[in-house]
């Protein structure tokens, strides 16, 4: 991977040992959890990260003191920790704090891709759904339920600042939900930018390759098709 780190893993455990002390009451098996955790966690942000196309993420090091990434590698930590040891205790801890530092909405039984970017992320919820690769995320954007119904994302799919993503929704591969557009309950299909309000939606077609030069300052299709 092309991205390090600069504070060591040891450093990086106290940071989030130290923030769990502060809010929580902290339980003698976290730290050998959150330590075994650690490197294969980071491995996973690094993934993330790796794709990003941003001045933040290009300078080559996860930044535990850049809230989107410390958001990101919050959220990576919580639903590994989940998966491996079913610990809900500490899971629901690192939720909780990633809510207090961060002001994101990130459950750790939800299962976002490998690869997703987060984007001053600030009152954002991401519930129930199917996400694709390659989301990106701005602030005040919610994906949820309606009627216990939830949606299916593509690959490359934009969600842009107060944007929702509301019920039983099919987004196609490189869909841009264009600032304050509400869909709800429809199908959306490949290569679009959505504007408005379901069911007044309007929908403009485009080519893949307009979308990814609208969305190029994002990822770096460079690598994104090296690695392919």
């Amino acid at each position: 991977m092309r991205y390090g780190m600069n504070v060591n893993n040891t450093r990086l455990l106290k940071i989030i040992e130290k923030q769990l002390e502060s809010l929580f009451l902290v339980q003698d098996s976290d730290h050998d959890i959150l330590s075994n955790s650690m490197e294969e966690v980071l491995e996973k942000c690094k993934k993330s990260f790796s794709y990003v196309n941003d001045k933040y993420y290009k300078s080559g090091n996860f930044n535990p003191y850049n809230s989107s990434q410390y958001a990101t590698f919050l959220y990576f930590l919580s639903n590994y920790i989940w998966n491996k040891y079913g610990d809900s205790d500490l899971c629901d801890r690192i939720f909780y704090l990633n809510k207090a530092l961060n002001c994101v909405d990130l459950f750790y039984q939800i299962d976002l891709p490998e690869v997703f970017y987060l984007e001053h992320p600030m009152g954002s919820i991401l519930g129930r759904a199917k996400y694709g690769k390659f989301l990106s995320v701005s602030q005040g954007v919610t994906v949820g339920k309606n009627k216990m119904k939830t949606a299916v994302l593509g690959d490359f799919v934009t969600l842009f600042s107060q944007s929702m993503v509301i019920g039983e929704c099919a987004i196609g591969n490189n869909v841009i939900i264009s600032a304050g557009t509400i869909v709800k309950d429809a199908i959306i299909p490949d290569n679009c930018i959505v504007f408005g309000t379901s069911p007044n939606l309007i929908i403009k077609e485009k080519t893949k390759d307009e979308i990814y030069n609208i969305i190029k300052d994002r990822w770096d299709f460079n690598y994104v098709f090296s690695m392919e």
